[in-house]
């Protein structure tokens, strides 16, 4: 009987002891997404790489026009000098398809390196922010069931990252 006790007097200890933890510790979340699509440095680079697009987009549209107009000219022609015009045109082609190629490799590649550099800068600003405020954790709200707007840290974030940049 003394045993029981004992063991639900440590068990109640503990579980007091637990709550006294779990209380001192400071809990929020931010939502990702919106502190990505607000911070102005991913507007910037979103209008860069757009730029980037559309003038690949439109060399793409003047090399597809060229093999079209060389693919009239053929039709145009006898089946002699078709064969003859046959290896230029699959050249052309394979140029295309090779500039799309790269073109698109090359714009991955900066997309990828740009949302490296967001990310980095997205989670410093959070690390600084939860320092500063005694967080313990900092969640990200699409991982969370429930959450309460009072615990959200995501307005002081975006601040953080685009305090000197006018809007």
């Amino acid at each position: 009987m003394k045993k029981t006790g004992i063991t639900v007097l440590g068990v109640i200890f503990g579980m007091l002891l637990a709550g006294s933890v779990l209380a001192a510790d400071k809990f929020a979340y931010v939502d990702l997404g919106r502190i990505f699509s607000e911070y102005s440095k991913t507007k910037d680079y979103d209008k860069v790489l757009g730029d980037k697009e559309n003038e690949y987009s439109s060399e793409r549209e003047k090399k597809i026009n060229e093999i079209k107009q060389y693919q009239d000219k053929m039709n145009l022609m006898n089946d002699k000098e078709k064969e003859s015009k046959k290896p230029d045109l699959e050249k052309k082609i394979k140029s295309l398809q090779d500039y799309d190629r790269d073109q698109q490799t090359e714009l991955r590649k900066e997309q990828n390196e740009k949302l490296k550099e967001i990310s980095k800068d997205v989670e410093e600003a959070i690390k600084k922010y939860a320092e500063k405020e005694g967080y313990t954790f900092v969640f990200d709200d699409r991982i969370l069931v429930y959450q309460t707007k009072s615990m959200e840290i995501t307005d002081k974030v975006i601040d953080i990252l685009n305090k000197g940049k006018k809007r």
